[in-house]
């Protein structure tokens, strides 16, 4: 059937070519039409699966939470970043067309007003009673705030150190920072002293500088990259509202749309010249497997053309393509192309036997039509293992990589066929065997025992390394941190106030959070918890109370009845040289706050010789921000009692569905980054909430799916493989010596993993099962070939093809090796591996394995089994026989 198959695509070569011309243009308008790619990891697990369902189930209750793009916004100082992140909000809320939600997870008018109500008693007692402490400061600025009232506080304060009041140390800090200011002003770089750091002491938080803007954008998802628009848009809204360098702001985007975008430009990152090194590769290497351009033409044609088909019916098949789907083209080139150079390898040695190119042609498809069956069958059978797993990434892909193998296969015995025909190469002129190979399998039938004992020595000795095999379930680790959208979300996770490292667990209405808060609070592994209830206190009644205690000491100092008329530069003159001499008298000493003292005097004193418009700027950078401080402080001081109805509706959503459920936000203790950290925090809520969701639990619960599906896919994929081998080579010692090399092959390979410290994960651990079929290919060559009587298999044309068909395959799969993707990288890097070991195994355990070839016709052997002889090895047989 197969010669005959092959038979019909020579003499029909025409028609042969011609169809395999449309389809291979059908399949490129087909693939540009269809080509999509879903970087989104969620996608990747079957939604079937129950923590997916309650991930599903949380997104439809809050689905103003998903498609976010999370605007990072860094500032010089709190006043900075809170003006940029307001400016910015409202700058995207008048682009109603692009952008559906924005929101301020942080900041705004509502917290503006209540920032002192949602704080904690104790944190709401020991801020208002340092600002009760600083009343005297506040009321001299809050009549006066200018550079000359400035000047005069100062000059309060040295009175204060001089009468006992105060000490030279409480002023410091206040010094340094105004001195910074004003040098600043004098070198005429641009400056802005913050008076909400300078009244905390001159600590801050990283969230008092760090501001938050959760876009939900509009998306297109018939392109590429479905967010790349409204990012665009987002930066060139950013710039307009000068969030730059230049005026001591950062920007960075993060979230899903940021990082789905970064993933598909990582996955093109570098994509052209990766694709261009390795064609150039495995065109070199085709040369050196067949000498013959024509050869090398024919088969790279039957190669492509075969991926375009693929590529089309996969897409067709699948929908969109996803970050590891996407390597089925880097599968596809690797094993097709083996049974391109497993044809054409025998075609040259058929042609040197025979000297016909149509009879070549024929020969070579009853010398490996069947071990290429065999071969395509096991590999089919490998990759359709993964189709009934719930890890959807590499189910696809086993689907697309599986109706590739029946295209590579039923090309190589059509359309290369036809090629070859067309091309006729010349006549080869000498034999295609590496006979200078005989010694080396002379050496292993020799040694065949000892080498059998060394292999076994070999792997026994590191089955230990086996026990504590590194997995790594970060799905963020196979992620390049060099984009903006990773490194900003590793950035993130360092500090427990930012960390989106947190688990969502819903209460069946608000009545029930206090109750479940509690008990959530009480587990080992959680630090705090957040709810409607941090947005609307149930003990607002004595906040309240404390905060108006504080409004009534603090109310004359704030709205001082009597203020002083604007100053003129001589006013501001006069307090800078006032100021100046006083401090002098509280300097000259050892202590900070002294050389404090003496640094700032002269400074002012520079200041007060200084041209006005230095002064000028020097009263716009002192105060900017404590105008805006006054104002606020006075609206902090007058909050109303916060009630659902009042809540702001979009604040209220964030926390409550439409159907009275309230969100409950637990954050880990420690470090939020570590994977055993994160595995016993997801442990423990779900010990009280089962159907919680969140980042920690999908990094736990995908990890126990993704190892599941490859258990089952591998588990799969050797009983069929099995099978298949059962009954095509009918007698099991057969089948035990194609499969045991590559159980020993897997082996070593997973001990090298351990040895050189590469973990497993979520991508690369789909090589496992892979090289389970592809060796299987390897391996099926050499078995059949052995019941043929083959002797001196290393010095046979079939290996030949095997050593160059493996270099191709290493090639294609080694492109992954160079994508700027770190999980598909990985990926390559461990196929790359797998395949060397399975090629270690194929060329000598094997063979030890075998031993001598039967010296009698197998009646029980396939028909096929004698054709798989290549030329001259009966001869070389009979020789050794004699």
């Amino acid at each position: 059937m197969i010669e005959g198959l092959v038979a019909f695509s020579v003499r029909r070569r025409w028609l042969v070519l011609v169809t395999a011309a449309i389809l291979t243009v059908a399949g490129v308008a087909a693939a540009a039409h269809l080509f999509r790619i879903n970087t989104d990891v969620e996608r990747l697990i079957d939604p079937s699966v129950p923590w997916r369902q309650d991930e599903i189930a949380f997104e439809k209750a809050f689905p103003q939470r998903t498609n976010l793009v999370a605007a990072v916004i860094d500032g010089q100082t709190p006043e900075i970043a809170e003006e940029a992140a307001t400016r910015f909000a409202d700058a995207l809320k008048t682009h109603r067309s692009e952008i559906e939600t924005v929101y301020r997870p942080d900041g705004g008018p509502f917290f503006d007003r209540n920032g002192l109500l949602l704080m904690s008693q104790q944190e709401l007692e020991q801020t208002t009673q340092r600002l009760i402490e600083q009343q005297g400061l506040l009321g001299p600025l809050a009549a006066d705030p200018s550079l000359r009232g400035v000047m005069r506080v100062l000059t309060l304060g040295v009175k204060g150190v001089k009468s006992g009041d105060a000490k030279v140390e409480d002023l410091a800090q206040p010094m340094t920072q105004i001195d910074d200011t004003l040098r600043k002003v004098l070198n005429g770089e641009r400056a802005r002293m913050s008076w909400q750091t300078l009244l905390a002491g001159g600590k801050t938080q990283v969230t008092d500088t760090r501001k938050f803007v959760m876009i939900q954008p509009v998306l297109d998802y018939n392109a590429l990259e479905p967010g790349r628009e409204a990012t665009k848009l987002i930066r060139r809204i950013a710039a307009e509202q000068n969030i730059d360098s230049v005026h001591g702001l950062r920007i960075r985007l993060t979230g899903p749309v940021a990082v789905a975008d970064d993933e598909f430009a990582t996955l093109a990152d570098d994509a052209g010249l990766n694709y261009s090194l390795t064609t150039a590769a495995i065109v070199l290497f085709l040369a050196l497997a067949l000498h013959s351009a024509p050869l090398v033409v024919a088969v790279l044609i039957t190669t492509f053309a075969g991926l375009i088909v693929t590529a089309a019916l996969g897409l067709a098949m699948v929908g969109e393509l996803n970050p590891i789907s996407v390597a089925f083209a880097a599968l596809f080139v690797g094993l097709g192309i083996d049974f391109g150079i497993q044809f054409a390898v025998r075609y040259r040695a058929d042609r040197y036997e025979t000297g016909d190119c149509d009879t070549a042609i024929r020969a070579a498809a009853r010398g490996v039509g069947w071990s290429l069956t065999l071969a395509a069958v096991s590999l089919l059978a490998g990759f359709f293992a993964f189709l009934p797993t719930k890890f959807r990434g590499v189910s696809e892909l086993g689907l697309i990589a599986g109706v590739g193998m029946i295209v590579a296969y039923l090309f190589s015995l059509t359309l290369l066929p036809a090629l070859i025909a067309v091309f006729n190469p010349r006549g080869e002129k000498r034999a295609v065997e590496t006979t200078w190979m005989a010694g080396v399998d002379h050496w292993i039938v020799t040694h065949r025992k000892w080498v059998l004992i060394g292999v076994g020595l070999i792997t026994v000795a590191g089955i230990p390394l086996l026990v504590k095999l590194p997995f790594d379930s970060n799905p963020m680790h196979l992620r390049s941190p060099k984009v903006e959208s990773i490194a900003t979300y590793l950035d993130l996770i360092k500090d427990p106030a930012t960390s989106p490292n947190t688990i969502d667990v819903l209460a069946p209405d608000v009545a029930a959070v206090p109750a479940l808060s509690q008990r959530l609070l009480k587990l080992d592994t959680v630090a705090e918890v957040h709810s409607i209830d941090t947005f609307v206190p149930r003990d607002q009644d004595q906040k309240l109370a404390t905060i108006q205690e504080t409004a009534q000491l603090l109310a004359p100092a704030l709205n001082p009845s009597r203020k002083p008329p604007p100053p003129t530069d001589a006013d501001n003159v006069k307090a800078i040289r006032e100021a100046a001499a006083a401090l002098k008298t509280i300097g000259g000493g050892s202590e900070p706050g002294n050389k404090a003292a003496d640094t700032l005097s002269a400074t002012l004193e520079t200041l007060a010789s200084a041209p006005a418009e230095k002064r000028e700027a020097a009263s716009v950078a002192l105060t900017t921000d404590l105008r805006t401080l006054i104002g606020r402080l006075s609206g902090l001081l007058d909050p109303r009692k916060i009630t659902l109805d009042n809540l702001p509706k979009q604040l209220k959503a964030e926390w409550v569905t439409a159907d009275g459920r309230a969100r409950i936000e637990v954050h880990p203790k420690g470090d939020s980054n570590n994977d055993e950290v994160l595995r016993r925090f997801a442990k423990e809520v779900q010990t009280i909430d089962p159907h919680a969701t969140g980042a920690p639990i999908a990094t736990t619960e995908s990890s126990y799916t993704i190892l599941g599906a490859f258990v089952q896919a591998g588990i799969t994929a050797l009983v069929l493989i099995f099978i298949i081998l059962s009954v095509a080579l009918r007698k099991p010692w057969d089948v035990a010596m194609t499969l045991g090399p590559l159980v020993l092959a897997t082996l070593w390979t997973l001990m090298t993993l351990k040895i050189i410290g590469m973990p497993l994960n979520f991508a690369n651990i789909i090589a496992l099962p892979l090289m389970l079929a592809v060796g299987v290919a390897f391996h099926i060559y050499y078995v059949i070939a052995w019941r043929a009587g083959v002797v001196d298999m290393l010095a046979s044309s079939l290996t030949r093809a095997i050593f160059f068909s493996a270099l191709t395959t290493g090639t294609a799969f080694g492109s992954l090796m160079l994508s700027s993707h770190p999980g598909t990288a990985s990926m390559g890097e461990l196929l790359a591996l797998s395949l060397f070991f399975t090629l270690l195994a194929a060329f000598f355990v094997v063979p030890a394995f075998l031993g001598p070839p039967p010296k009698h016709p197998d009646a029980n052997r396939p028909e096929g089994d004698l054709a798989a002889v290549p030329p001259g090895a009966v001869a070389r047989e009979t020789a050794a026989v004699k």
